[in-house]
């Protein structure tokens, strides 16, 4: 009997299936990308009320949903198809989990986009407004500083992102303190728009603190980095 020619055979197949995973890690890096943009549209729209971001964000929302839904359903193949081991299966796994979070920090930025037709009664409560343009700054990085992470596996990457910044507490703080000072006619309108973007740009700081404790998981294996991932 022939032996199997070069790619051929278990090695061939073994090839094949690395392939496949490291496919995965790149596509869930991709969507990361087309979030980041959205999240730098989502900034556009605060600072500029820039109206075709936010349509283009509308639209690009719809391609992260479909990478969602194509990602996992390959995750999910390869769980059935190749029963893998420990650490192909945390690969795996992680994809689901990171893909998630990256749907959901979509969704957030897409929040956030949308009050486009309100910037202008936003900037009317401009404490309001100067608070909520530094949260945006700081939550934009924070995710950046997350999908880095992922790309790279870089363990002290993935601390940073999954430490939770001091900023947060003392944004929000202030953010409540500004609403309560509102007042006029528009006050309680501007107030409700403002609450909806802060707690937006709140929860994408969270989302990107989980995916750096996901990255510390899949760059150790510690199943205790998990429980950071519980916001």
């Amino acid at each position: 009997m022939n032996p199997d020619p070069p790619g051929d055979g278990v090695d061939g197949f073994r090839h094949t299936y690395r392939a496949e995973l490291e496919q995965l890690r790149l596509q869930t890096e991709m969507m990361g990308v087309l979030v980041d943009q959205n999240l730098e549209r989502m900034r556009a729209v605060l600072r500029d009320g820039d109206l075709s971001a936010a349509a283009t964000a509308i639209a690009t929302d719809d391609d992260i949903d479909a990478m969602n839904v194509s990602l996992t359903e390959r995750c999910y193949e390869v769980l059935a198809r190749e029963a893998p081991v420990a650490s192909d299966l945390r690969l795996v796994v992680s994809v689901i989990r990171v893909i998630s979070e990256f749907e959901r920090v979509g969704d957030l930025a897409l929040r956030v986009a949308k009050l486009a037709p309100d910037l202008t009664l936003l900037r009317s409560a401009d404490r309001c407004y100067d608070i909520l343009l530094a949260m945006s700054d700081e939550a934009v990085e924070r995710f950046r500083l997350a999908l880095h992470a992922w790309a790279t596996v870089d363990l002290r990457l993935a601390q940073q992102a999954a430490e939770p910044p001091a900023w947060m507490d003392l944004y929000h703080e202030q953010l409540l303190d500004a609403l309560l000072h509102l007042d006029g006619p528009d006050g309680v309108r501007a107030a409700l728009r403002a609450l909806v973007a802060g707690r937006a740009l709140d929860r994408i700081a969270d989302h990107a603190g989980i995916i750096g404790s996901r990255v510390r998981y899949l760059a150790t294996g510690d199943p205790g980095h998990l429980a950071a991932e519980v916001r």
